[in-house]
């Protein structure tokens, strides 16, 4: 493998691609991500000597690197084409440092390129325009992983003395947990409060029907709370039914609706969350496939742009192409008279990188459906709509607000509605609305689409019915992935790049779970989160995690010095480690116990002291460490023993679940299907175990003509046999709790494993089934865990042949039976050569078997090594 031109890239799907567009002359290797890292232990990033890095290759990158190094000794010209962003500077950087180091560069050029594209002509663009690494690009790098390091390794080993249980500290991920346990405090600690309102129901003189709400009783105007019971709403009911009503007013009134901008990162995984279900890695993930390249019928093309920006701009190109679009499906009309540009309202937003959109904008959706998997289409499809659609004409709306007053005086209702005059970009795509902005008004939704008859001041329209409704105040939703990612843009947190990982790294180290698509924060993560709070507070702050990333941003733009930065951080940081490294776990739990009293303490129904112990009545509840996390017990141990896990409830002694709950029959039994508690965990059952006795078989006849034998002595009866048919039972995943299990839930479980389809390639069958370590896919003698973006009960074929493919790709020594790396075994140490040892005279034996011949020539041989070492 030799050639003139070696072009290094991340990934081996956007190295094929490549490769097509440059030719022969050039080879295109991929390095498989970031080649070296700093290394898990002690003393990687040095503050005393200017910080100093250690840093160290990866076994999963040695192979790849070889392969580079192999290539760039023949090589003039080397190419580092990583992706257009600060960890594609990165890698370019590391590569050139390593390639420096091992003597790989001499008499050699080395070029950077970037293309936000990877179409062949943005691809050849690129390659005419090199560039030198943007070492303000690094140095940012630099020191947003050498923060990442101080503050995993300051914070984490208090952690881990002060918390049994707890895991390392993210500095970006302890605040985004953050948010979430805020959120679930707010939950727990809020009062539901009780108000009514009034809706009535009316006819025109043309027996048109339509609803209006009450909004002035007796002349004054109605709050949220004014009425907050039955008896004043009925009441305000009675004087109103027997009304007669006026038409009072009309407002009629143009507004325009404009379109959403362009896709860029956080928005994407937004609205790809709301419109598609897709969770944030899903959605990287299926993005990275378009923009590296998909077959279009035997030519290679990446689909989109680079899908990790905060830009919202567009290029000129993409403009041209979307307005040529717009002009040609809905006419000249559609187009506006100017094209459409939009900035990013984030303060630290980098508007070098534009949006993400289609490369070609004559690419419809309908002509790619037939090369794409179906996530990678319905993906490109909201994005290709979002894309036209912000070039779009704005929408035109007429807005009607109509007052009708009761005659005498009672009250006045209001009723609002709207009228499309011309839909303009909602002809395409119509954003989804925000899920997490909290309790409204009854009322006040969008009014978008409700018509009302046509109505004239001095109208008399007829009262047909006055009805009082009761409401209550809701707390605020749990966090969506897609909620958490915009309010850690709104703060100012994170960088594109990282809200995928951030949101994985909550996951997986249990800190919180993801239920019906929204955040729960875990016991342990609540306890982590306690603990920085009232320890490190300064360190969870939002505004000093933000002011943290500005500081980044003025690195990569080079007004800033790397070094600088980081030596203030360490300043109040060291301090702050070491102060705390003197705290007694007492003082700890004391302060836990405290702030997470509404969680850890629930109020009881009889009211009385929720920390008292319900067993000795004498002692105090507290939180307690044990072996494997923490628990509640009493304080008068040992004399009482009394426990319960954190979030159990402490009105009673007893576990949930002692008797098994009946969710339902099963549709083609006809059986009970219940939950149940075991040994080993909740799991879901079919029907009941049965037991049936079979009888002996009857005592053979003498044969005819046969001797009588003497009666032999009686035998004790034999037991008789039992056969027990066992039900059909299924565990509940990890993170599903007992009381959030439904029926359909638990017919999927005891459904599995569920057959997905024959193996296009093989035509052997792949399943999807629950196993010890979480879903997995069986394929052949082949064990693949599904990983949490995907889901057991509807991941399709396509991801399916795709996982297999991953593992099968995976050397034998990294795999496990559910895909988790194995460590290589430890080399064997080489023996030390032992002495020889003294002569001694062979002793007298009497001749030997065969067997006892092959153990004297082994002897022999033994002391003949002995005597040449």
């Amino acid at each position: 493998m030799c050639a003139q031109n070696v072009v290094i890239v991340e990934s081996p799907a956007k190295a094929k691609t490549i490769n097509k567009y440059l030719g022969s002359d050039y080879i295109v290797l991929a390095s498989m991500g970031h080649v070296r890292d700093l290394p898990a232990k002690n003393g990687s990033v040095d503050p005393d000597n200017k910080f100093a890095m250690q840093w160290e290759v990866s076994d999963r990158s040695q192979k790849s690197l070889n392969e580079i190094t192999r290539a760039a000794k023949g090589a003039k010209n080397i190419y580092l084409a990583t992706d257009p962003d600060r960890e594609g500077e990165a890698i370019s950087w590391h590569l050139a440092d390593i390639l420096q180091e091992r003597g790989f560069l001499k008499d050699k050029i080395l070029h950077r390129v970037t293309f936000n594209e990877i179409t062949k002509n943005a691809v050849k663009e690129a390659f005419t325009h090199p560039r030198k690494i943007d070492q303000t690009l690094v140095d940012a790098y630099l020191a947003r992983r050498a923060l990442d390091y101080l503050v995993g390794f300051g914070i984490s080993p208090i952690l881990w003395r002060k918390l049994p249980g707890a895991r390392s500290a993210g500095r970006v991920q302890s605040v985004a947990l953050r948010l979430i346990c805020e959120r679930e405090n707010e939950i727990e600690k809020f009062n539901p409060q009780e108000y009514w309102t009034v809706e009535g129901q009316f006819l025109t003189a043309k027996n048109q029907s339509f609803t209006a709400r009450l909004t002035h009783l007796a002349g004054k105007k109605l709050e949220k709370f004014t009425l907050n019971n039955a008896t004043d709403s009925k009441n305000a009911v009675a004087t109103l039914k027997d009304a007669t009503y006026t038409v009072q007013s009309v407002e009629r009134k143009q507004v325009q609706r404009h379109p959403a901008a362009p896709f860029i990162t956080s928005t994407l995984q937004q609205e790809a969350s709301r419109k598609l279900g897709f969770g944030v890695s899903r959605t990287m993930r299926t993005a990275q496939r378009l923009y590296e390249g998909v077959d279009l019928g035997g030519e290679t093309v990446g689909l989109i742009t680079y899908m990790r920006t905060d830009g919202p701009t567009l290029s000129g190109e993409a403009i041209a192409g979307a307005r040529a679009v717009i002009a040609k499906k809905y006419g000249d009309e559609y187009v506006p008279s100017s094209p459409r540009q939009y900035s990013s309202k984030s303060k630290n937003a980098q508007e070098a990188h534009e949006a993400i959109c289609p490369t070609d904008m004559s690419r419809t959706p309908e002509m790619m459906r037939k090369y794409l998997k179906d996530d990678e289409f319905a993906l490109y499809d909201i994005i290709w709509k979002r894309t036209v659609a912000s070039q779009m004409a704005s929408a035109k709306l007429e807005q009607v607000a109509i007052d009708i007053a009761a005659d005498n005086k009672a009250g006045i209702f209001r009723a609002n509605g709207s009228v499309i005059l011309f839909n303009g970009f909602l002809a395409l795509y119509r954003e989804d609305q925000d899920d997490n902005e909290g309790d409204k008004d009854v009322g006040d939704k969008d009014a978008d689409g409700n018509i009302l008859p046509p109505l004239n001041e001095g109208d008399k329209p007829t009262s047909k019915d006055i009805l009082p409704h009761q409401h209550f105040t809701e707390p605020p939703p749990r966090y969506s992935e897609a909620s958490l990612v915009k309010r850690l843009e709104e703060l100012g947190i994170g960088r594109p790049s990282t809200y995928a990982s951030i949101i994985d790294v909550i996951q997986d180290r249990g800190y919180a779970r993801v239920e019906k698509k929204r955040f729960i924060a875990e016991e342990r993560g609540r306890i982590v989160t306690a603990f920085l709070e009232n320890f490190f507070p300064r360190y969870v702050e939002y505004d000093f995690t933000a002011n943290l990333e500005q500081e980044l941003d003025n690195i990569a733009e080079g007004s800033s010095i790397w070094q600088s930065v980081l030596e203030d951080f360490w300043q109040g940081f060291s301090k702050k480690l070491d102060e705390t490294k003197e705290l007694r776990i007492t003082d700890v739990l004391n302060v836990l116990n405290d702030e997470l009293s509404v969680y850890l303490f629930p109020a009881r129904e009889d009211g009385s002291d929720p920390r008292s112990c319900p067993t000795c009545k004498k002692g105090s509840l507290s939180l307690k460490p044990g072996k494997f996390g923490f628990f509640i017990g009493c304080s008068n141990y040992p004399e009482c023993k009394y426990t319960r896990q954190l979030s159990q409830d402490d009105s009673s002694d007893t576990t949930p679940l002692d008797e098994p709950v009946v969710l339902g029959k099963d549709p083609q039994t006809g059986l009970d299907i219940t939950l149940r508690k075991g040994p080993y965990g909740t799991y879901v059952q079919l029907g009941e175990e049965i037991r049936e006795e079979i009888p002996p078989p009857p005592p053979k006849e003498p044969k005819p003509g046969s001797k009588a034998k003497a009666p032999a002595k009686p035998k004790a009866p034999a037991k008789p046999k039992v056969k027990v048919t066992k039900p059909k039972r299924a565990s509940l995943p990890q993170g599903t709790t007992a009381d959030s299990v439904t029926l359909d839930q638990a017919l999927s479980l005891l459904a599995l494993p569920r057959f997905i389809g024959n193996h296009p390639d093989t035509g052997e069958k792949i399943e999807a089934n629950l196993g010890r370590f979480g879903p997995y896919l069986k394929y052949q003698a082949m064990f693949v865990s599904i990983p949490k973006a995907d889901d057991m009960f509807t991941i399709g074929m396509d991801r399916s042949v795709q996982l297999i493919a991953e593992k099968a790709a995976k050397p034998p020594s990294t795999r496990g039976r559910f895909g988790r790396k194995k460590a290589a075994a430890p080399a064997a140490k080489k023996a030390a050569p032992k002495k020889a040892a003294p002569k001694k005279e062979p002793a007298v034996k009497k001749p030997a078997a065969k067997k006892a011949t092959t153990a004297k020539k082994t002897t022999t041989t033994k002391k003949a090594a002995a005597k040449k070492s």
